[in-house]
């Protein structure tokens, strides 16, 4: 397949068109969100959706996150990512795999019939994990697009995915809340520098390659502004896979937790990686034949306790 997205090939990044629709859905009357909502989707890169779930479904997930955390050694071992320079827990992937109550968290259809909306496809979990920045120690997440690492490390041929954060903990402007830059989904930014193998060791830490150069996200942030989405347990953020997005380090006591969830059309599976000569590891991207997801109704305890 020709790359149409081509990255880490050049000594100077460019701006690239973007080649692929936002929102690859027409609106109509039965869509699981309003046409404003869609329309600020298409023209932001992201939304931000308030009160998804109920008090009472917001203390289950936080009560599964909770357990999660404090037994880290009964999860497969290589999806536990400790903070760099500590022994604190920064994220946990292939979490939908690991704990029926995130299951059935990526199936409810209150997210994943947003999704197939959006991406005009039937969905699946390209990547899952569970989000910690505790209270002092909580680093970083550095600028970058995931799209371009999904394309030049894992193979995603097109932009046709998106992420949903489910927070579990309030995010405030002061905890290191997600930070976005909206209107940057509408270009593709490509990276410098050739990718070292297995990079994914390093970069679940801390990413150094596949990260824009200071230069073009100061273009980005003079021309767009930054947006910093907070919010209280519940709400969900959903953001374009090719938006420039990151966050800061949390110097409060208080932590951010979030559920993290990322929907990829079926018809946009991946392939041989665009940048590298072996793929990532399917706990970070799944390949194969997707896991088609069902959207399901109902309160999140019933069918997860079933």
């Amino acid at each position: 397949m020709k790359d149409l997205y081509p990255s880490r090939h050049d000594s100077v990044a460019e701006f690239l068109p973007r080649l692929d629709p936002v929102v690859h859905s027409d609106w109509h009357q039965d869509s699981p969100i309003t046409r404003e909502q869609a329309e600020r989707f298409e023209r932001d890169g992201y939304l931000v959706l308030e009160d998804m779930f109920s008090d009472n479904e917001v203390m289950f997930l936080q009560n599964e996150a909770g357990k999660l955390l404090g037994d880290p050694d009964a999860l497969e071992a290589e999806t536990v990512i400790a903070e760099p320079g500590s022994k604190e827990v920064r994220s946990i992937f292939r979490i939908h795999a690991q704990s029926r109550v995130i299951a059935r968290l990526a199936a409810d259809r209150r997210l994943a019939g947003v999704a197939r909306f959006l991406l005009d496809d039937d969905v699946y979990i390209h990547q899952s994990r569970l989000n910690y920045k505790p209270g002092f120690q909580g680093k970083e997440f550095y600028w970058h697009s995931d799209f371009e690492t999904w394309h030049v490390e894992d193979g995603m041929p097109r932009m046709r995915a998106l992420s949903m954060s489910v927070l579990l903990a309030d995010n405030t402007p002061h905890n290191g809340p997600l930070m976005l830059i909206p209107g940057s989904h509408r270009q593709y930014l490509t990276c410098v520098g050739e990718t070292p193998q297995d990079h994914y060791r390093q970069s679940l830490k801390k990413q150094e390659y596949g990260v824009p150069d200071e230069d073009s996200l100061a273009e980005l942030a003079h021309r767009h502004g930054i947006v910093a989405p907070t919010g209280k347990p519940g709400s969900v953020v959903i953001f374009d896979c090719n938006i420039m997005h990151g966050s800061n380090g949390n110097i409060t006591p208080f932590p951010r937790a979030n559920a993290f969830l990322v929907y990829n059309a079926v018809s946009n599976r991946l392939i041989a990686p665009f940048g590298v000569d072996r793929p990532r590891p399917a706990f970070i991207a799944a390949r194969g034949e997707p896991d088609v997801i069902t959207p399901v109704s109902g309160p999140l305890m019933e069918e997860a306790l079933a």
